[in-house]
């Protein structure tokens, strides 16, 4: 729905008689009074929805009713349950809402979408005759069905170029021009809301013999935040992970992955490399967490509070590269947050850069136990080993009396 409005501003095809509602079936009649048909669309973001399946039994996350007064029902077994589907996997996606709008009936339906491309240094306008199924599969099975055509992001999209890509997206020549339309109003979304994707599908020519944008997604560039407050406030955070929440709010870079392993790392590049030299290992990462160059101690906290809140972790790799990072400031938290979290697992920790030797001090002083070492690979071969040890340590003992045996948090340095 949101999507839609975005579009509406710049006068795109969609279709606008619709409600997103959490629930008012008197609502549901005002607008669609004497409708017949009529489509529900569960509000979360996934993808597969209309394959999926709700808590209680209904399936589909997108039905289609012939009444408002099915829409009310089907609407109720909706919000307030979770949907499974492929994208959300066991832990599923709450809906809270759901979009209702009157059914139209494509003749075609075709895909289109403008991303940014690495190969082109810049946008470029994707497009193909096969639209309302899976892109990525279309891309495997016939790579010829796919139509690019690059746009200097300095020149703007030309209206010759927007034609060449409906031309050959299949589009029957008395609409060749209007679906060019829409896709110069589509480039003028992506640009003004700072866009790194805006894909419809399917765009179709309905049975009144218009183009239509009858499914939309946008993906935004993070990184201007600051310059589109207005997209940012409709993040919908009960559609991800709570960890996101919490990590967006202490300006971390996290993402939750299926490990044992934490890593806590910065820049982005020193944290992919961690998380293959942990699995080169054997070692599964439980996250990508990246702290940036000018994390404080309180951030690095939260850092940890992120990564233990994970109970599948049970080792954690701090690897830093101390070159806007200062490794104490690193060291000072890492002890406040083995102090505050009263943290039992094992923690290794390679420092290198500035102020380095401040860090080990600080480390030192602590009551924390110290293995140095000055290499990634051992640091990696380190934190598993810590792992199995950990394991391996904490057992019962019996020998006239009994105890347990537990390991000490590792830290690891370099010079």
């Amino acid at each position: 729905m949101r999507t839609q409005q975005l579009c509406s501003e710049f006068f795109i095809s969609v279709n606008l008689r619709g409600i997103c509602l959490f629930f008012s079936f008197l609502f549901i009649l005002l607008l669609f009074s004497g409708s017949k048909d009529l489509v529900v669309k569960a509000q979360v973001l996934a993808g597969g929805r209309g394959k999926g399946t709700f808590e209680g039994g209904l399936k589909g996350g997108v039905r289609i009713v012939y009444s408002p007064e099915e829409a009310r029902d089907i609407s109720s077994k909706m919000i307030g349950k979770k949907l499974f589907t492929k994208q959300t996997g066991e832990a599923g996606r709450i809906c809270n809402q759901v979009f209702i709008c009157e059914r139209r009936y494509p003749r075609r339906e075709y895909y289109f979408a403008i991303t940014m491309e690495r190969s082109f240094q810049g946008p470029v306008l994707i497009g193909s005759s096969q639209g309302g199924v899976n892109i990525e599969d279309v891309a495997a099975e016939n790579p010829d069905a796919i139509v690019k055509e690059p746009i200097d992001i300095m020149q703007g999209i030309k209206m010759d170029q927007a034609i060449k890509v409906a031309e050959k997206m299949g589009f029957p020549p008395a609409l060749i021009n209007e679906a060019a339309e829409n896709m110069l109003k589509l480039y003028d979304v992506f640009i003004k809301y700072d866009a790194s994707m805006v894909e419809i599908n399917p765009m179709v020519e309905d049975s009144s013999g218009i183009v239509m944008c009858m499914d939309a997604k946008i993906n935004f560039d993070s990184n201007a935040a600051y310059r589109q407050k207005k997209v940012f406030d409709m993040r919908d955070w009960t559609q991800e992970d709570i960890r996101d929440r919490q990590a967006a709010k202490a300006d971390l870079n996290y993402i939750g992955l299926d490990g044992t392993i934490g890593c806590l790392v910065n820049g982005a590049g020193l944290a992919m490399a961690t998380m293959d030299i942990i699995k080169l290992h054997g070692g599964t990462p439980a996250n990508f967490l990246d702290v940036g160059g000018g994390a404080t101690a309180q951030q690095v906290t939260e850092a940890f509070k992120l990564i233990t809140s994970d109970k599948k972790v049970q080792a954690i790799l701090v690897n830093i590269f101390g070159g806007i990072m200062r490794c104490d400031v690193i060291a000072q938290g890492i002890i406040m947050a083995v102090t505050d979290l009263e943290l039992k697992i094992p923690i290794v920790v390679r420092l290198q850069g500035t102020r380095v030797d401040d860090a080990k001090a600080l480390i030192a002083s602590s009551p924390l136990k110290i293995l140095a070492c000055d290499d990634l690979d051992e640091a990696a071969k380190m934190v598993r080993f810590s792992y199995f040890s950990m394991h391996i340590g904490k057992l019962k003992l019996t020998w006239g009396g009994s105890g347990e045996m537990n390991l000490p948090i590792i830290v690891q340095e370099s010079n």
